[in-house]
């Protein structure tokens, strides 16, 4: 919930900014986007998913999406489309030597194959029940997930969660909030939409708007 002193019209004029923000976002044609946000469900995540959300999530930290995205589907051939576990780990040298081609961070390569690793050697059904009952603590123990990109695998899997990347960080220390969470909680309460959604709308705003923050202060204050 918002914070005591934020003023009953401000949150009003936060919702409304939400709402702006979203008819943007659709505007610009990222519609199908939100309509994904809203379809996830953790229920229907398979093996093949996850896999690919992991990889999409770790490549994605540090880099602008566009470059990811541009990358991606090459990077997914060299991980045979995320056909299985055991499949990447079968061929992990050949997966390696492939993805180095695509995306040259051996970082980034090596942690991918030693989640399938885990996955193979613990079996996918016992690693969500993990994710079911620790959530985003165990997908922080992962390798190269932090506190942030850990988040973001969580909402690209359908746990209903906010990411405190620097834009949501931005826009809720602006709105006035405590944090991320508290300022998606806030608008959600009122909306009706996923915290996950309020947290896509809000980001993909910002990176539509590179003077989101100027507008912002002025639209609020």
């Amino acid at each position: 919930m918002p914070k005591k002193d934020i003023s009953t019209a401000k949150c009003q004029r936060v919702v409304n900014f939400y709402l702006l923000a979203k008819a943007i976002v659709i505007d610009e044609g990222f519609g199908e986007e939100i309509e994904w946000q809203n379809g996830v469900r953790f229920s229907e995540v398979d093996e093949r998913i996850f896999l690919r959300e992991v990889a999409w999530v770790i490549l994605s930290s540090g880099m602008r999406e566009a470059v990811v995205r541009d990358k991606f589907p090459a990077f997914s051939l060299a991980f045979h489309d995320w056909a299985g576990a055991s499949q990447i780990i079968m061929n992990a040298r050949c997966c390696r030597k492939s993805a180095y081609r695509v995306f040259a961070h051996r970082g980034k390569i090596d942690s991918i194959i030693e989640i399938a690793r885990l996955i193979n050697d613990n079996g996918f059904c016992d690693f969500k029940d993990k994710i079911a009952s620790q959530g985003v603590a165990f997908l922080q123990s992962l390798p190269f997930l932090g506190p942030a990109t850990s988040y973001h695998l969580a909402k690209n899997v359908g746990l209903d969660v906010v990411k405190p990347d620097r834009h949501l960080l931005r826009i809720s220390s602006l709105a006035g909030y405590a944090s991320p969470g508290e300022l998606c909680q806030g608008i959600s309460s009122v909306v009706g939409d996923r915290l996950s959604v309020v947290d896509l709308v809000v980001w993909r705003y910002a990176t539509l708007n590179p003077g989101y923050r100027h507008f912002l202060s002025s639209y609020l204050h």
